[in-house]
């Protein structure tokens, strides 16, 4: 769905995008992710045409974006981060209004209004001014307004920027639907948004791309100091025994809980998952185990291992 190839933004004094290169897949919800400044909401301005990028190439749907921007637009559902809604029309008057400007005819324009706005949960809303409603209602209408010509592509640019918890909840429940239907584009900072909706993430950071993969995979990549904690009833001359010198195993540290039980935490080599290890142990030595976890990298933790790694890496 999405094609970029050595894409650059340059403004005088400091390069926005810096040689991205990157694909999305048709039906795919892709998270892009870095802080402010990143280059997020630059790309998809140049991926939905509303700026032209320096140097490199983009396509959407097959299309170039700078050859060929009509056929993109109409591919396209473009929802950016400062919603530019008319504020003095009826949600539904708004509604067919952009529908007509985006080459729907009369009575599809109506139809497809019906539709998002019971998608949207705006049905309750339709007649009412659009500066009257609240910010998770006028979230709900910019989705709607990329939604209504049915496009291939939806890109989404901090949709959940200042809304409260619930509306979060209820815009995050939104795009999860539209996963079905839609290839989804979501740019964000707020981390947990990603790992609740998109299926894999781009990590951007300065302009340039430092990681794109399934949050899993790089979660498994960066687990390499994947530690096992358990919490078991055994003397701790025994379980240094049973761990110290297993080949898979790097550290062990043991600590005092309460009773005879102790928190045995292990460090592996080369990623190893130990639980089945610990287990074993604990089964053929009749050792209580009450707990076994293993420490698993956030989307956040990730991020930051990784921009720190490029900042040492630069500098």
């Amino acid at each position: 769905m999405i094609e970029v190839r050595d894409l650059t933004k340059r403004y005088p004094g400091r390069t926005a995008v810096d040689g991205l290169s990157f694909t999305v897949g048709r039906g795919e919800v892709v998270g892009f992710l870095g802080p402010n400044g990143a280059g997020k909401s630059t790309t998809m301005r140049i991926l939905s045409c509303f700026m032209p990028a320096t140097s490199g190439t983009a396509r959407v749907a097959g299309y170039d974006v700078f050859r060929e921007p009509d056929e993109v637009r109409r591919r396209i559902g473009y929802m950016p981060e400062n919603n530019p809604l008319h504020l003095d029309m009826r949600v539904r008057e708004y509604l067919k209004f952009r529908a007509r400007l985006k080459g729907l005819g009369w009575r599809r324009s109506r139809e497809r209004v019906d539709t998002v706005l019971q998608q949207c949960g705006l049905t309750e809303v339709g007649r009412r001014i659009v500066g009257q409603l609240s910010k998770g209602y006028r979230q709900r209408v910019g989705l709607a307004d990329a939604l209504v010509h049915e496009p291939d592509l939806i890109i989404l640019d901090e949709p959940t920027i200042g809304l409260d918890p619930h509306q979060i909840r209820a815009v995050r429940s939104l795009i999860k639907d539209l996963a079905k239907r839609h290839t989804v584009l979501l740019s964000t900072h707020i981390l947990s948004e990603v790992e609740m909706t998109c299926s894999r993430v781009l990590i951007l950071h300065e302009g340039r791309i430092l990681a794109a993969d399934r949050t899993e995979d790089l979660e498994r990549r960066l687990s390499l100091d994947g530690q096992v904690v358990a919490e078991i009833e055994a003397p701790d001359a025994a379980l240094l025994e049973a761990f110290r010198d297993h080949p898979e195993v790097e550290h062990v540290e043991i600590a005092a809980l309460d009773g005879a039980y102790r928190r045995l935490a292990l460090t592996p080599r080369n990623g190893t998952d130990l639980r089945p290890v610990v287990f074993a142990q604990a089964t053929a030595h009749g050792w209580p185990l009450r707990e076994l976890t293993r420490s698993r990298h956030s989307l956040e933790e990730i991020f930051v291992h990784l921009t720190r790694a490029r900042n040492r890496t630069r500098n």
